[in-house]
């Protein structure tokens, strides 16, 4: 096949093998396969494409082959096959944590590569006159499959009610920032506590598979402002409630991850 062999086994088995390194074989048909060895190092989100297509479900055997230096440890290796193989219905949550440019938000996208369905949530908005903000939103569109669907939204609560697939929410920190502006709360903080527990409500209810990305505030400098000390703690606070009410938290630093316990 293109990319690679479909192989049957002596007892029937169907058997999907990525050729080489790189390699992305296509499936010979519709019909489910056995087992499936491909580069996942490589392309993760290959796996998702083929469970999209329904050639991988959850009683395929999945292995990495062709692994090399492009993962740093077998360690490394075992912990994102644990995020690629497992089944990827929910409910569940994941927190994920870090300061600017800690590599917070290609943690979150990496944990979810190879899922059928993702909605990535972003909470930004597009600042069409702000040339560096423009070239962040590209960076992090071209790192997504293209069959990822977009929502840009700070409805979240309402999304985490409905939803049933996997939602990638980009990030906690914007997110509060537009609910501060559509409040008008930046003197009156209080006003978006209902706000949050009406969030965290929809985060702890939720079906659906939820990765959300938010910044770990505690650790820089204390703002000059009123309104920015009270920005960082209500943020602060919002983290602990979400990672109370999550399966899995992690914190990100210089790129490598610590799951907090």
């Amino acid at each position: 096949m293109p990319g690679g062999h479909d192989v049957r086994t002596p007892r029937g088995h169907r058997v999907l093998f990525a050729a080489g390194p790189g390699a992305r074989p296509e499936p010979a048909g519709p019909e489910p396969y056995d087992a499936v060895l491909l580069d996942l190092i490589g392309d993760p989100s290959h796996l998702g494409r083929l469970r999209r297509a329904g050639a991988v479900t959850d009683e395929t055997r999945i292995e990495a082959v062709h692994v090399d230096h492009r993962v740093a440890s077998p360690a490394e290796l075992d912990r994102r096959l644990g995020f690629w193989t497992r089944p990827a219905s929910g409910p569940w949550r994941s927190l994920i944590l870090g300061g600017s440019r800690s590599g917070k938000s290609e943690e979150a996208e990496l944990r979810v590569m190879a899922h059928p369905e993702v909605t990535y949530v972003a909470t930004g908005i597009m600042h069409t006159d702000d040339p560096e903000w423009r070239d962040r939103i590209t960076a992090h569109r071209r790192r997504r499959p293209g069959w990822w669907d977009t929502a840009e939204t700070i409805d979240l609560a309402g999304l985490l009610r409905d939803a049933t697939g996997t939602l990638l929410i980009d990030g906690m920190g914007t997110w509060l920032t537009a609910v501060f502006d559509a409040l008008d709360a930046w003197e009156q903080p209080r006003a978006v506590v209902p706000r949050l527990d009406e969030l965290v409500g929809a985060w702890r209810s939720t079906r659906a598979h939820v990765v959300a990305v938010s910044d770990e505030v505690g650790l820089s400098i204390v703002p000059a402002t009123a309104s920015g000390r009270a920005f960082r703690d209500t943020l602060g606070r919002l983290n602990q409630r979400l990672a109370a009410e999550s399966e899995e938290a992690a914190l990100v630093v210089a790129g490598r991850v610590v799951d907090l316990p």
